[in-house]
């Protein structure tokens, strides 16, 4: 399914327009893994860098997040009708207690903000990687399991 040409937008736009459409659908639900970039290139008919472009967006958005040589996967910011929660920093306008004020509180503010950020992706990676590590002991335990009933 090639992205209409007559859309003023870029085909990256696109695809991760019709991924988000997906992930909001519940079509891909949270903690399962999107398509590979190869089976969202064949899909959409676009090109390698494309599709790595549109898992950008949506990485950059919070919606998916990327695990080195696993894959990305949805990330669980939605809800379980498949609805978009927007998470949002909110200090209702004061800073918290024994937080910096003035023009540095700004960058004090997005600091912590890009290591929680770092923080939440860093457990995400160990999720999968926990999960990873569980379905291979299963695997391990059903092979001991067919070996041991093998005469």
């Amino acid at each position: 399914m090639k992205p209409p040409t007559n859309d003023p937008r870029p085909p990256y736009r696109q695809v991760a327009d019709a991924v988000r459409r997906d992930i909001e659908a519940g079509r891909i639900k949270p903690g399962e893994q999107l398509p590979s970039y190869r089976e969202l290139e064949e899909r959409f008919d676009v090109a390698s860098m494309t599709a790595r472009s549109a898992v950008r967006v949506l990485r950059d958005e919070g919606l998916v997040y990327t695990v080195q040589g696993r894959g990305s996967y949805v990330a669980d910011a939605v809800g379980p009708g498949g609805e978009l929660i927007e998470v949002k920093t909110y200090t209702g306008g004061r800073a918290a207690p024994g937080a910096e004020s003035g023009p540095d509180s700004t960058k004090a503010a997005g600091s912590l903000t890009e290591t929680l950020h770092a923080l939440r992706d860093e457990l995400r990676t160990l999720n999968a990687e926990v999960k990873a590590l569980r379905r291979e002991v299963d695997d391990l335990k059903a092979h001991q399991s067919r070996e041991r009933s093998t005469p």
